[in-house]
């Protein structure tokens, strides 16, 4: 199917639910901050933690 143009949100909630509701109102939500670069991945994160739970595994093995 070709679109002809983008619908709106307010149409394609009037297409979705068959009509419009007074109660209902389509807000317009500010654009998000930029988010600053970060040094760690969350690959580096994971490798961190499994490291960190298996010394902690092992600490609790010798002491035991």
């Amino acid at each position: 199917m070709i679109r002809l143009r983008t619908l709106t949100e307010a149409e394609c909630y009037a297409r979705c639910y068959r009509g419009w509701e007074p109660t209902v109102t389509v807000v317009r939500l500010e654009p998000r901050r930029p988010r600053f670069p970060t040094t760690v991945s969350g690959e580096d994160l994971r490798r961190d933690l499994e490291e960190r739970l298996d010394a902690r595994l092992a600490a609790e093995a010798e002491a035991a």
